[in-house]
Protein backbone atom coordinates (compact mmCIF):
# COMPACT_ATOMS: atom_id res chain seq x y z
CA UNK A 1 0.00 0.00 0.00
CA UNK A 2 1.31 3.46 -0.89
CA UNK A 3 1.76 6.32 1.56
CA UNK A 4 -1.13 8.32 0.12
CA UNK A 5 -3.61 5.45 0.38
CA UNK A 6 -2.43 4.57 3.88
CA UNK A 7 -3.15 8.13 5.05
CA UNK A 8 -6.50 8.33 3.26
CA UNK A 9 -7.69 5.00 4.68
CA UNK A 10 -6.72 5.99 8.22
CA UNK A 11 -8.39 9.38 8.00
CA UNK A 12 -11.58 7.88 6.54
CA UNK A 13 -11.71 5.46 9.46
CA UNK A 14 -11.24 8.33 11.94
CA UNK A 15 -13.94 10.46 10.38
CA UNK A 16 -16.47 7.64 9.89
CA UNK A 17 -16.24 6.22 13.41
CA UNK A 18 -17.90 7.81 16.44
CA UNK A 19 -15.76 9.55 19.06
CA UNK A 20 -15.87 8.21 22.60
CA UNK A 21 -15.45 10.62 25.53
CA UNK A 22 -14.83 9.46 29.10
CA UNK A 23 -14.95 11.82 32.07
CA UNK A 24 -12.01 11.54 34.46
CA UNK A 25 -10.96 13.31 37.66
CA UNK A 26 -7.29 13.75 36.82
CA UNK A 27 -5.06 15.37 34.23
CA UNK A 28 -4.12 12.71 31.63
CA UNK A 29 -0.53 11.80 30.79
CA UNK A 30 0.97 10.51 27.57
CA UNK A 31 1.26 6.97 28.93
CA UNK A 32 -2.37 6.83 30.13
CA UNK A 33 -3.66 3.39 29.13
CA UNK A 34 -7.12 4.83 28.44
CA UNK A 35 -5.77 6.94 25.60
CA UNK A 36 -5.11 5.25 22.27
CA UNK A 37 -4.75 6.55 18.73
CA UNK A 38 -8.38 5.69 18.10
CA UNK A 39 -11.36 8.01 18.49
CA UNK A 40 -11.13 8.27 22.26
CA UNK A 41 -10.70 11.27 24.53
CA UNK A 42 -10.66 12.00 28.25
CA UNK A 43 -12.59 14.99 29.57
CA UNK A 44 -11.76 16.67 32.87
CA UNK A 45 -12.71 19.88 34.66
CA UNK A 46 -9.85 22.23 35.37
CA UNK A 47 -8.59 25.74 35.82
CA UNK A 48 -6.22 26.44 32.94
CA UNK A 49 -3.12 28.61 33.42
CA UNK A 50 -1.36 29.51 30.18
CA UNK A 51 1.92 31.40 30.43
CA UNK A 52 3.85 32.82 27.50
CA UNK A 53 7.33 34.37 27.51
CA UNK A 54 7.75 37.62 25.59
CA UNK A 55 10.69 38.89 23.56
CA UNK A 56 12.25 35.60 22.49
CA UNK A 57 13.24 36.92 19.07
CA UNK A 58 15.05 39.86 20.63
CA UNK A 59 16.74 37.51 23.08
CA UNK A 60 17.96 35.30 20.24
CA UNK A 61 19.26 38.32 18.36
CA UNK A 62 21.26 39.54 21.35
CA UNK A 63 22.68 36.31 22.77
CA UNK A 64 24.04 32.96 21.67
CA UNK A 65 21.91 29.83 21.81
CA UNK A 66 23.52 28.58 25.03
CA UNK A 67 22.55 31.75 26.87
CA UNK A 68 19.00 31.58 25.53
CA UNK A 69 18.79 27.96 26.68
CA UNK A 70 19.87 28.96 30.19
CA UNK A 71 17.23 31.69 30.34
CA UNK A 72 14.53 29.25 29.23
CA UNK A 73 15.65 26.64 31.75
CA UNK A 74 15.42 29.23 34.55
CA UNK A 75 11.98 30.36 33.34
CA UNK A 76 10.52 26.86 33.13
CA UNK A 77 12.07 25.66 36.39
CA UNK A 78 10.46 28.56 38.24
CA UNK A 79 7.03 27.94 36.73
CA UNK A 80 7.06 24.19 37.32
CA UNK A 81 8.24 24.42 40.94
CA UNK A 82 5.56 26.96 41.81
CA UNK A 83 2.73 25.18 40.02
CA UNK A 84 3.67 21.83 41.55
CA UNK A 85 3.64 23.34 45.03
CA UNK A 86 -0.05 24.21 44.64
CA UNK A 87 -1.28 21.11 42.83
CA UNK A 88 -0.74 22.17 39.24
CA UNK A 89 0.05 19.69 36.46
CA UNK A 90 2.41 20.98 33.76
CA UNK A 91 1.78 20.00 30.16
CA UNK A 92 2.67 21.04 26.60
CA UNK A 93 6.07 22.68 26.86
CA UNK A 94 6.03 24.55 23.58
CA UNK A 95 8.89 26.92 22.87
CA UNK A 96 8.07 29.90 25.10
CA UNK A 97 4.74 28.76 26.50
CA UNK A 98 3.36 26.25 28.96
CA UNK A 99 -0.06 24.93 29.93
CA UNK A 100 -0.69 24.23 33.61
CA UNK A 101 -3.87 22.44 34.73
CA UNK A 102 -5.33 22.67 38.23
CA UNK A 103 -7.84 19.83 38.08
CA UNK A 104 -10.99 20.11 40.16
CA UNK A 105 -14.30 21.91 40.46
CA UNK A 106 -13.89 23.74 43.76
CA UNK A 107 -13.17 27.39 44.47
CA UNK A 108 -10.11 26.19 46.40
CA UNK A 109 -8.43 24.59 43.39
CA UNK A 110 -9.34 27.57 41.24
CA UNK A 111 -7.89 29.96 43.82
CA UNK A 112 -4.74 27.84 44.08
CA UNK A 113 -4.23 28.38 40.37
CA UNK A 114 -4.52 32.16 40.75
CA UNK A 115 -2.16 32.15 43.73
CA UNK A 116 0.34 30.23 41.59
CA UNK A 117 0.06 32.89 38.88
CA UNK A 118 0.72 35.61 41.45
CA UNK A 119 3.73 33.72 42.78
CA UNK A 120 5.07 33.33 39.25
CA UNK A 121 4.68 37.08 38.77
CA UNK A 122 6.76 37.72 41.89
CA UNK A 123 9.53 35.27 41.01
CA UNK A 124 9.75 36.24 37.34
CA UNK A 125 9.39 40.00 37.54
CA UNK A 126 10.42 41.35 40.95
CA UNK A 127 13.96 42.30 41.93
CA UNK A 128 13.77 39.66 44.67
CA UNK A 129 13.08 36.85 42.21
CA UNK A 130 15.15 35.22 39.49
CA UNK A 131 15.71 38.51 37.66
CA UNK A 132 18.72 39.14 39.92
CA UNK A 133 20.43 36.22 38.16
CA UNK A 134 19.20 37.05 34.66
CA UNK A 135 19.57 40.84 34.54
CA UNK A 136 22.97 40.73 32.86
CA UNK A 137 21.30 38.93 29.96
CA UNK A 138 17.69 40.09 29.81
CA UNK A 139 14.60 41.15 31.70
CA UNK A 140 11.71 38.72 31.50
CA UNK A 141 8.32 39.84 30.27
CA UNK A 142 5.44 37.41 30.14
CA UNK A 143 1.68 37.09 30.09
CA UNK A 144 -0.55 34.70 32.05
CA UNK A 145 -4.12 33.93 30.98
CA UNK A 146 -6.59 31.86 33.00
CA UNK A 147 -10.01 30.29 32.49
CA UNK A 148 -11.94 27.35 33.93
CA UNK A 149 -14.10 24.59 32.48
CA UNK A 150 -14.04 21.24 30.70
CA UNK A 151 -11.02 20.24 28.63
CA UNK A 152 -10.85 17.27 26.27
CA UNK A 153 -7.53 15.45 25.95
CA UNK A 154 -6.74 13.06 23.12
CA UNK A 155 -3.63 11.34 21.80
CA UNK A 156 -2.32 12.25 18.34
CA UNK A 157 0.43 10.97 16.08
CA UNK A 158 1.37 7.36 15.50
CA UNK A 159 2.58 4.52 17.69
CA UNK A 160 6.22 3.93 18.49
CA UNK A 161 8.63 6.27 20.21
CA UNK A 162 7.64 9.45 22.07
CA UNK A 163 8.92 11.44 19.10
CA UNK A 164 5.88 10.41 17.06
CA UNK A 165 3.05 11.11 19.50
CA UNK A 166 1.72 13.69 21.91
CA UNK A 167 -1.41 14.86 23.68
CA UNK A 168 -3.56 17.78 22.56
CA UNK A 169 -5.89 19.79 24.78
CA UNK A 170 -9.19 20.97 23.33
CA UNK A 171 -11.77 23.34 24.77
CA UNK A 172 -12.71 26.94 25.29
CA UNK A 173 -10.79 27.22 28.60
CA UNK A 174 -7.53 26.49 26.78
CA UNK A 175 -8.32 28.77 23.86
CA UNK A 176 -9.56 31.63 26.04
CA UNK A 177 -6.52 31.37 28.33
CA UNK A 178 -4.16 31.82 25.39
CA UNK A 179 -6.12 34.88 24.20
CA UNK A 180 -6.09 36.40 27.70
CA UNK A 181 -2.37 35.72 28.01
CA UNK A 182 -1.75 37.68 24.84
CA UNK A 183 -3.40 40.73 26.43
CA UNK A 184 -1.34 40.50 29.63
CA UNK A 185 1.71 42.72 29.62
CA UNK A 186 3.88 44.34 32.28
CA UNK A 187 2.95 45.43 34.89
CA UNK A 188 -0.39 43.62 34.51
CA UNK A 189 0.97 40.13 33.98
CA UNK A 190 -2.25 38.22 34.79
CA UNK A 191 -5.61 38.26 32.99
CA UNK A 192 -8.46 36.01 34.16
CA UNK A 193 -11.91 35.25 32.83
CA UNK A 194 -15.09 36.47 34.52
CA UNK A 195 -15.84 32.93 35.66
CA UNK A 196 -12.49 32.69 37.44
CA UNK A 197 -12.96 36.10 39.05
CA UNK A 198 -16.50 35.31 40.22
CA UNK A 199 -15.32 32.13 41.96
CA UNK A 200 -12.18 33.40 43.67
CA UNK A 201 -11.79 33.02 47.40
CA UNK A 202 -11.18 36.29 49.22
CA UNK A 203 -7.47 35.72 49.84
CA UNK A 204 -6.68 36.03 46.14
CA UNK A 205 -9.41 38.55 45.38
CA UNK A 206 -8.97 41.25 47.99
CA UNK A 207 -6.06 43.02 49.63
CA UNK A 208 -6.48 44.32 53.17
CA UNK A 209 -5.47 47.95 53.57
CA UNK A 210 -5.61 50.29 56.55
CA UNK A 211 -7.11 53.73 56.12
CA UNK A 212 -5.85 56.87 57.87
CA UNK A 213 -7.81 55.97 61.00
CA UNK A 214 -6.48 52.43 61.28
CA UNK A 215 -9.60 50.75 59.94
CA UNK A 216 -9.01 47.73 57.70
CA UNK A 217 -10.64 47.82 54.30
CA UNK A 218 -10.90 45.25 51.56
CA UNK A 219 -9.45 46.49 48.29
CA UNK A 220 -10.21 44.53 45.13
CA UNK A 221 -6.92 43.50 43.54
CA UNK A 222 -8.56 43.08 40.13
CA UNK A 223 -9.58 45.62 37.50
CA UNK A 224 -12.46 44.88 35.16
CA UNK A 225 -12.01 45.30 31.43
CA UNK A 226 -13.25 43.71 28.21
CA UNK A 227 -11.61 42.08 25.22
CA UNK A 228 -12.79 40.75 21.88
CA UNK A 229 -13.19 36.98 21.94
CA UNK A 230 -15.03 34.71 19.53
CA UNK A 231 -16.47 37.63 17.59
CA UNK A 232 -17.76 39.64 20.55
CA UNK A 233 -16.76 41.45 23.71
CA UNK A 234 -16.28 39.49 26.93
CA UNK A 235 -15.62 40.72 30.47
CA UNK A 236 -12.32 39.81 32.06
CA UNK A 237 -10.06 41.07 34.85
CA UNK A 238 -6.39 41.89 35.23
CA UNK A 239 -4.00 42.62 38.09
CA UNK A 240 -0.49 43.83 38.82
CA UNK A 241 -0.53 42.25 42.29
CA UNK A 242 1.84 39.43 43.14
CA UNK A 243 2.26 36.86 45.90
CA UNK A 244 5.55 36.93 47.79
CA UNK A 245 7.44 33.62 47.75
CA UNK A 246 9.39 32.75 50.90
Amino acid sequence: MGLKQDILDKIKKHMDESFSVEEVSYVPTLDDSKLTFGNKGLKFNTTVLYIDLRGSTELLNKHNKSTVAKVHKAYYYTIVKISNSLGGENRSFNGDSLLVFFQGTSKATLSNAVQAAMMMTYMLSSSEGISKHLKKYTSIDFGIGMDDGDVLCTKVGIGGTYDNKDLIWIGNPVNKSTVLSDKAKSPNHIYISKYVYDNLLDYVKYHEKEDNWGNKQKVDMWTQTSIIYNGGYITCYYTSYYWTVE
